[in-house]
């Protein structure tokens, strides 16, 4: 019995980077620097869509990275875990930033934040 409460207590997770990832975070940090506006998203996402949305609004173009229509999207999304903490989508960068999703981009949109990010 313990040795199976020690196997869950310490079981490997999959949210750390081991150096196999390292030319993945490299790609995953290309991906991020590309533009000024970046976002991680998955086709069938209604979050992904709103997110979009609050960028169509600002008349702000953007460059979107749609994971399930990738071989290496589930390895991007577990990257993106890593490097901010959340595995979900959207995962959205302004300026190299992560904003976060699309409940953070909706609150910056609402005061008016996420223009002023856009601006600079």
């Amino acid at each position: 019995m313990f040795q199976f409460i020690n196997f869950l207590l310490f079981k490997p997770s999959r949210n750390v980077a081991t150096s196999n990832d390292s030319s993945k975070i490299a790609l995953v940090n290309q991906m991020i620097n590309s533009d000024k506006v970046v976002i991680f998203s998955k086709s069938y996402c209604t979050y992904c869509k709103l997110a979009k949305e609050l960028f169509d609004k600002c008349n702000t173009k953007y460059t979107e990275y749609v994971l399930d229509n990738r071989e290496d999207g589930e390895e991007i999304q577990r990257i993106l875990g890593i490097l901010t903490g959340v595995k979900t989508v959207p995962r959205i960068f302004v300026n190299q930033k992560c904003l976060g999703g699309r409940a953070e981009c909706k609150q910056l949109y609402d005061t008016g934040e996420l223009q002023k990010l856009l601006i600079y």
